[in-house]
Formats: C-alpha cells, structure tokens, sequence
C-alpha cells in the first residue's frame, strides 16, 4: 500500500490560500471597483431617462461623496485643513450675510434676538472667564452654516424637502398595520389611531437601524465633525450627536460606561443635548398632524452644534476630561440577536411611551382646561373677559416671540405656544399650531373680530422651530429619574445641574427659531393672481384664494384712491368678481 504524505496534501491547499490572502487587498479593490463601476452605469441611466425622478439618489451620492471626501482628507493632510477649509467657508458666509441682510431689514429682528439670547447666557454663565470661545463660536457657526445650505441654497433646500417628503410617505405605511388592527374608520376620526401608532412604527425600525450599526455610525460621523471643530469632549459630543435621532434616555444609554466619570460640565452638557432635541420616535407623531416634515428634520439637526456651544457657554468646563479621544469610544449594537427581534423589541418598548405620550395628553389638555375655567371665573370678578392662561402667555411672552422675528400681529399667538411648549408639553403645542395652520389651509379669514385665527407661513416655520425639544418641566423628572437610575451615587449632582440644563436647552430652540427667522425667504409668493383664479376651483376655499382675493381687493382699493384709468380699474374688478 502506498501513502500519500499528509504534508504534501497540506501544502497543496495552502499554498492557494497563502496566495489569497497575501492579494486579499488586491482582490477588495477590484471588488469595490466593479461595485462603484455598476453603481456609476445605474447612476448615469436613472438621471438619463429622468432627472427628477433620480432625485433622491443625487442627493443621496452626493451626501456619500462628501462624507467620502472628508474622510480622505482628514486622513492625508489631517483635521487642521478641514478646519481651515471651515473657515474660509464661513468667511465667505458671513461676508454673503452682511449684504443679506442690509437688503432684507426687517428680518434684523431676528438677528437681533439672536444676539441677546446669547449675551444674556453669558451674563448668566457659572464661569465667565473659563469660556472657550472656540466652543461656542464653531458651534453657532455650524448652525448658521447649515441653516444657510437648508434655507438658501437650492441643492441644501431640495435635500430637507426630498428627506421630509420620503419621512412622509414612508410614514404612511403604518396605516396598513393599523387599519388592520383599529379599522379605516377609526383611523380616519381618532387622534390616538392616526398619530400614536406611527410611533411604534418608527420606534420599531429605529431598533432595526440600531441592530444593524447604521445609527451609531451616522452618530460616530457627526460627532467627529463637533468634536475636531469645536474641541469639545468625546463623550458629549456622541451623546448630543445622538440626541438627533434618539430621545434623552435611548442618547443616555450610548455612554452609560463613561456616565460616572463625565465631569460637570460635561453632565449639564448632555442634559442640554437631550432638552433641545425631540426623539426620532414622536417626529413622526408630529409630522402627522401637518407640520413641516423638512422643518422639523432641519430644526433636529441644527440643535445638535447650537446645543454643545451654548451649553459650554452657561457651564464652561473647568475641570480635566477623561475622554478627549474618540478612538477609545466603545460602542454597543444592543442586546438583539437578530434583526426580527429588533423589531419586535423596537415595537414592544414603544407601548409603554404611547400609553405616557396618551396619558400625558389627556392630564395635560384635561388640566388646561381647568386652570383656564378657573382664570376665566376669577377675570368675572372684576370684570376681566376671556381670562386664560393661552391669554397670560401671549402678553408675557410676547417680546421673547417678537425676538425671534414673528411679527408684531403673530407675536400673541406664538406667545402662547411658547407657554404651552414650557409649561405643559411640546406636543400639546405642536396640536395648537396644527389648528392655526388648518385654519389658514382653509382659507379662513386672518381676523374674526379682533382675534387672529392664523399665523403667516414665516411665523409657522419660527414656531416650528422654537417648539422642537423637550425643553419642558415634565421632562426634568424624565431626565433625573433616567440619570439617577443610571448613576445613583451622583443624583445630587443631577438635581443641581438639571434646572440650568433645562432654561439652556429652551435657549437653544430659541437660537434655532432666530436663525430660521434671518434666513428664511418665502418660495411660493410670486403667484400670478388672475391666472390662478381663472384655474382654481373655487368653489373650495384655500389659502392661495384667500390670499390672491386679499391683494387684489388691496389693488382696488389703492388705484381707486390713486384715480387709476377706468380700463385698469375694470381689469381689476373682473378677477376681484371671481372671489364673491
């Protein structure tokens, strides 16, 4: 019998695999250059046959090829030339905004506001000489940075409408879920079957996203860019980074390991990240009762910069950090084995924060009621009608509302979702401002009497972006009982940093609203009147209807006064007759 030498045998197999692996770098390449060779075929043919079709994945390469392009950079000439690179920028930002705003006055106000919110926190700050003005100029420079590409450049504008308008009809698929379970009818008349099932929804697929390490990475990137920019510290910056997409306590569990040794500076700085954010979870809720889906993913965003940078303003860090380095971050993918026990985990921990968000809505609404019945008795007494406490905030508050750039008619009623948003909750409000924006859709008149039904689109978008956080009283307990169950041994700590963490996080939803008011440019005013009434069904109201009857009575009228030729003033009356 002849034997075959197992050596030899073995050197067969090796000897391919030795190859393989020492040409595995070889191999990656021509890998990915086949994969970028596809994608560049699919690419050119999708903008070929249809340009706006292919929006989204313009979009969607370009963010990819920016990502890409930092990341080379940063990699072969380090962070210095991305931070110089940053500078020349915003040179050339701040330089475009002067002139701006030289042509557009009146949104000065808002500039305005911007600039005394921010000496007012320094007036306040615990330790005026420990600010690092690094820190704070970078982060109001990164907000306004990317409020100019979101409201003023084209591609930027076009980016946040296509992601709301995806968000929206992506949201849209929970109706097949719950008109399954709930029925199309009570779909279609109840709140809590239309709005509140969304939130399982988005919470389940968030817990897919979180599985799949696409959430930590997206989290990882931006925390990078806050942390190289505003040398700020590893753990704050994941953690606010994080809040963009997570609520206060799903942004906790990201560096529970590293909570004991934050400093306090660090801890108020955390606290502040997740009081002027919302959770990814409610957007949805939110989105669902009409508000601007873009609006609100742009206000998200914008926070998350604006928020390190004020924070560090109010509570400057005095004291040696012990996570400076984000390479030593460890970051955990959860607990889930597989990506359908994500979403069943995902699903499941949403029930307990539907059944808080529809009992937080019932005390709440339920105790508006009450305190306003009980204001407008004690008014009767002497002889003071219409007594509320909406009423109390639109006076208290207005001057805080006209800061922001809401006009002096508008400044009543934001007011007043300001007092709502503080003191009850930032849903109630975001309720209240879906009722005005409603009642302008439907082209109901601006003034019933003398009381304001509406708010202008401008005064829409302030608000929109002044409501969006957890900046309110409620959401204390939430923070310190999350913190305190996490780290006991500091509660004290806790208790005494949580109310300036709160009074900063509503600055920082203030700041946000400030900057939309000097940046935003209405996009849909130039509409041609007389063309618009000969097509529009008028039959049904609209606020393009109430809006073009509104100018062209203002033109009537004015060439009336001015003594206008009769031909003009007939040309006039024959649209204005379409309105009646």
């Amino acid at each position: 019998m002849v034997f075959f030498p197992l050596s030899k045998l073995t050197d067969s197999y090796s000897r391919p695999y030795g190859f393989c692996k020492a040409d595995s770098g070889l191999y990656k390449k021509i890998f990915l250059g086949f994969l970028c060779t596809a994608y560049l075929a699919y690419f050119i043919t999708a903008c070929c046959l249809n340009f706006h079709r292919a929006l989204g994945l313009v979009i969607l390469t370009g963010l990819g090829i920016f990502i890409l392009a930092c990341t080379l950079i940063e990699r072969k000439w380090g962070a210095r030339i991305l931070q110089i690179l940053c500078l020349l920028i915003l040179a050339g930002v701040i330089l475009w905004l002067v002139f701006d705003l030289y042509q557009r006055r009146e949104q000065l106000v808002s500039l305005c506001g911007f600039c005394t919110f921010i000496i007012l926190f320094f007036a306040s700050s615990k330790h005026h000489m420990a600010v690092s003005w690094r820190t704070v100029l970078w982060g109001l420079a990164l907000q306004v940075l990317l409020g100019v590409f979101i409201f003023r450049t084209e591609p930027g504008f076009q980016a946040f409408q296509f992601f709301g308008n995806q968000i929206q009809i992506f949201l849209d698929y929970t109706i097949a879920g719950s008109s399954f379970v709930f029925g199309q009818k009570l779909i279609q008349e109840s709140f809590a079957f239309l709005a509140l099932p969304i939130i399982v929804f988005f919470s389940s697929v968030t817990s897919i996203l979180y599985y799949l390490g696409i959430i930590q990475w997206v989290i990882l990137k931006i925390s990078r860019l806050l942390q190289f920019t505003m040398n700020t510290t590893t753990t704050e910056s994941f953690s606010v980074a994080g809040n963009i997409f997570l609520g206060m306590v799903e942004a906790l569990l990201l560096i529970r390991p590293y909570l004991p040794e934050l400093t306090r500076s660090e801890i108020h700085a955390v606290m502040t990240g997740g009081f002027s954010t919302i959770a990814g979870s409610v957007l949805g809720a939110y989105i669902s009762f009409g508000i601007d889906a873009s609006s609100l993913i742009t206000a998200s965003v914008m926070a998350a910069p604006c928020a390190l940078a004020v924070a560090k303003l109010a509570y400057p860090e005095v004291e040696e950090s012990k996570s400076r380095k984000i390479e030593s971050l460890k970051i955990s993918c959860g607990e889930d084995q597989n990506i359908l026990e994500a979403a069943g985990n995902g699903a499941a921990i949403s029930v307990g924060l539907v059944a808080n968000i529809a009992a937080n809505l019932i005390a709440f609404l339920a105790i508006l009621a009450f305190i306003n019945a009980a204001l407008a008795w004690l008014g009767e007494m002497i002889d003071i009608h219409g007594l509320s406490f909406q009423l109390i905030c639109s006076y208290v508050l207005v001057p805080v509302a006209f800061l922001l750039g809401a006009s002096w008619e508008d400044a009543p009623l934001v007011a007043e979702l300001l007092g709502i948003k503080f003191f009850l909750n930032e849903f109630v409000a975001y309720q209240q401002l879906s009722a005005y924006k409603q009642k302008r859709l439907h082209g109901m008149p601006e003034w019933r009497n003398t009381t304001k039904q509406w708010i202008s689109v401008r005064s829409e978008i302030i608000a929109t972006f002044a409501l969006c956080g957890f900046a309110n009283l409620g959401s204390t307990g939430i923070m310190l009982g999350s913190l305190s169950t996490l780290v006991p041994e500091r509660k004290s700590e806790f208790s005494s940093l949580v109310t300036r963490a709160l009074l900063t996080g509503a600055c920082v939803s203030l700041l946000n609203a400030c900057v939309a008011g000097f940046l935003y440019v209405p996009r849909d005013e130039d509409t041609d009147c007389p063309a618009f009434l000969n097509t529009a069904a008028l039959n049904v109201t609209s606020y393009f209807v109430y809006r073009c009857c509104t100018q062209l009575l203002a033109r009537w009228i004015q060439g009336v006064q001015g003594s206008k030729n009769l031909t003009w003033l007939l040309s006039i009356s024959k649209d204005f007759d379409k309105c009646y």
